[in-house]
């Protein structure tokens, strides 16, 4: 891949990171903050750069650990609801 790719893919990375924090709904920040981690894991493997890798996999991890979490207990509000009216 050329130098030229790896840096629009870097600035890509910085773009939707910078967006995601401008999110009021937390479900959008962190599927946004998930696609500029992943972009940034990437990039940094691209550029041999280990700490951009493993920070940006690790929040990467928590974005998708969250995600994850909140959609559980949305499932189960919603399962609460149905046997409440029931």
């Amino acid at each position: 891949m050329d130098m030229q790719t790896i840096e629009i893919m870097g600035y890509a990375a910085s773009i939707m990171v910078a967006i995601s924090l401008t999110m009021k709904d937390i479900v959008k920040l962190r599927i946004l903050n998930f696609i500029g981690c992943t972009l940034f894991s990437a990039y940094g493997l691209l550029i041999d750069a280990l700490p951009v890798v493993a920070t940006n996999t690790f929040i990467a991890v928590v974005n998708v650990y969250f995600l994850v979490k909140m959609h559980q207990e949305k499932k189960a509000a919603e399962q609460q609801t149905v046997q409440n009216t029931a």
